[in-house]
């Protein structure tokens, strides 16, 4: 599957493990990842990409602008999994 802008990702390694985060870029062979919270889009999150599940979901350019609009649109993604 092919990652692309906006598409949400779940983190399989490191301290971020089991969370949500957006692909707000890429960067040689790595992703930049934003939550909005602990990574905002300021200081991205660089991971290699076989170290994210991706899902679906893939977030509007709109909700991509703001890390509260990153973070409200996460939310939802953290809830179904059954965190907060």
């Amino acid at each position: 599957m092919e990652i692309k802008r906006g598409q949400v990702v779940r983190s399989l390694c490191g301290r971020d493990q089991g969370c949500f985060l957006t692909v707000i870029g890429q960067e040689g062979p790595c992703l930049l990842l934003a939550d909005g919270g602990r990574r905002p889009l300021e200081r991205p999150k660089r991971k290699k990409p076989f170290h994210v599940a991706a899902t679906a979901a893939v977030l509007e350019a709109e909700a991509l602008q703001t890390n509260r609009q990153i973070r409200t649109a996460l939310r939802l993604f953290s809830q179904r999994a059954g965190k907060t």
